[in-house]
């Protein structure tokens, strides 16, 4: 069965595996009637892969659970938490305010100035307009969704027109051809001429 590893969350697969994997991609890319056996083994695959994804959620449930623990008990539990956070980091959580809070108190400690670097430049490509906007880039669908930014007042609001006012004229938006004007060919160097025919 493949079982989940690692602080990102892979899979590893046995040799068994890969010989189904491999027979049910080859069954894909050139259909040929396939075997019962075959169907059995893909069945059994897709049911352990179901599995090992079950798993890694409940790994990744009891990961973020202890972490919120020892965020708690900081700051006698900084190692444990440092190490909890940066493996929850690698798995693709995206770190809480009280995580940055806790961070920030303690700054001193080497790993986590570095994590807080490191969260704090994550947070900006998750931003609107950030680094993955301008990338074309999506947020990585993480805990929660991206919060929306408060609504800023205008600079100047202007004023309301006083009843019966005339309405102020508003220039039209210029056109690409009126701002960029086509360039005329330029004429031709004196002494050629086209033969006419």
């Amino acid at each position: 069965m493949p079982t989940p590893y690692g602080s990102r969350g892979g899979m590893a697969f046995g040799a068994e595996e890969l010989r189904v994997l491999r027979r049910a991609l080859a069954l894909a890319l050139h259909p040929t009637p396939a075997t019962a056996d075959d169907v059995q083994d893909c069945l059994s695959l897709a049911d352990s892969l179901d599995e090992a994804t079950r798993e890694s959620v409940r790994m990744r449930a009891f990961l973020l659970a202890d972490l919120g623990r020892y965020r708690a008990a900081l700051p006698g539990t900084a190692a444990g938490y440092l190490a909890l956070l940066e493996e929850a980091l690698g798995a693709g959580y995206r770190p809480h305010p009280d995580d940055l809070a806790a961070l920030r108190a303690l700054r001193g400690n080497p790993a986590a100035a570095a994590l807080l670097r490191g969260c704090e430049r994550s947070r900006l490509t998750a931003l609107p307009g950030g680094r993955a906007a301008i990338a074309g880039g999506q947020d990585q669908g993480r805990d929660r969704p991206a919060e929306k930014p408060a609504p800023h007042p205008a600079p100047n609001p202007t004023p309301a027109p006083a009843p019966g006012a005339p309405k102020p004229t508003r220039r039209p938006v210029p056109t690409p051809g009126e701002v960029f004007p086509r360039r005329k060919p330029a004429p031709p160097p004196p002494g050629e001429h086209l033969a006419a025919g």
